[in-house]
């Protein structure tokens, strides 16, 4: 019988238990994966018991808490806590969300925290998105035009034709969508994932934009585009509410609707 065994860095193990100061009452207990590349350590997940009475509702704050209060070597990335930036995406209790708008009281038992999956860790809780953003800037995500703009400066748009791009223009490219893709996990050195797909989308319908048969010939190949087999996993995970899976059809159908 063939046996298989896992890199180390891919075994997680024990790590330590950051107990509650006796006497607290409204405890929460949070397990957050930790990982250092450069200490030649393997995987483990600390255990921190949070006061809860003391700590704000959402999980941010209770990561903010515990490194401020329990333990400053851990690591993530965070900024505006508003759910715009996008800074905070990681896996909580199994999905891929902002921990600045996760409230820790939606979760039952303890609270599980990992990196975003598939990526690989830079530190702790802080994924490596340079393949991500490499293939943002793949699309060519700014306006594209040869004739020169009117005159009084501006290139206008109808009401109709900004509402095309409303959605995909309020995706924050946190990842959440793409690293939730089983596509993506297995191809993502050529398939651009349900979020760049949004991105480019958003450049293909822009009314101003004067470059859509390039963008569509960019995207016609068998890996670039097609490996999206919706699966909904990326509708399901955006925590801004879009549907990613939607404007990759609609990508599709502007590719067939060209042939003929």
């Amino acid at each position: 019988m063939a046996q298989f065994r896992l890199p180390a860095n891919s075994r997680i193990g024990k790590g330590k238990h950051f107990k509650a100061a006796d006497g607290t009452r409204n405890v929460r207990r949070f397990l957050v994966y930790r990982y250092d590349p450069d200490s030649g350590e393997t995987p483990r997940v600390d255990t921190y018991e949070v006061d809860m009475d003391s700590c704000g509702p959402m999980v941010l704050d209770a990561l903010i808490k515990i490194k401020n209060e329990i333990d400053p070597t851990l690591t993530f990335r965070r900024s505006c806590r508003e759910g715009i930036c996008g800074s905070c995406a990681m896996n909580i209790d199994g999905g891929n969300t902002l921990a600045c708008i996760q409230a820790s009281d939606e979760i039952k038992g303890d609270v599980k925290i990992y990196p975003l999956p598939h990526l690989p860790v830079v530190k702790d809780l802080v994924p490596d998105l340079t393949n991500f953003y490499a293939q943002y800037a793949s699309i060519k995500p700014w306006l594209q035009a040869r004739t020169p703009p009117p005159p009084d400066g501006e290139r206008l748009q109808s009401k109709e034709e900004q509402e095309l791009i409303n959605d995909p223009s309020a995706c924050i490219l946190c990842a959440c969508c793409s690293t939730s893709c089983p596509s993506y996990w297995w191809n993502s050195d050529r398939y651009l994932g349900p979020a760049i797909l949004l991105q480019a989308y958003r450049w293909i319908v822009d009314s101003r934009d004067e470059a859509t048969g390039e963008r569509l010939d960019e995207l016609e190949d068998p890996f670039r585009l097609y490996r999206c087999h919706t699966i909904m996993n990326c509708t399901r995970t955006c925590p801004k509410g879009l549907n990613p899976a939607r404007y990759i059809s609609e990508i599709k159908k502007a590719l067939i609707e060209r042939r003929h």
